[in-house]
């Protein structure tokens, strides 16, 4: 099937799924790569806070928090 009639049938809502090989699926640009950051311990101190506020991990709190300053 060409890109083209792949892409009319998703669209007529037909299901297209036996024409998709998932185990080559892949989502990008959501690799990850780890990165150290060094803060002082105020900082981390309130990024604590933070996140017992919110109900999430430190690293999820810097995750969004850079996320959102990013987009």
């Amino acid at each position: 099937m060409k890109a083209r009639e792949f892409d009319a049938a998703f669209d007529a809502g037909e299901d297209v799924s036996d024409q998709v090989d998932w185990s080559k699926a892949r989502r990008p640009n959501l690799d990850t790569r780890r990165v150290n950051v060094d803060f002082p311990t105020w900082v981390v101190a309130g990024l604590d806070q933070q996140a017992r506020r919110l109900g999430v991990t430190r690293q999820a709190l810097i995750k969004l928090w850079i996320a959102e300053r990013l987009s």
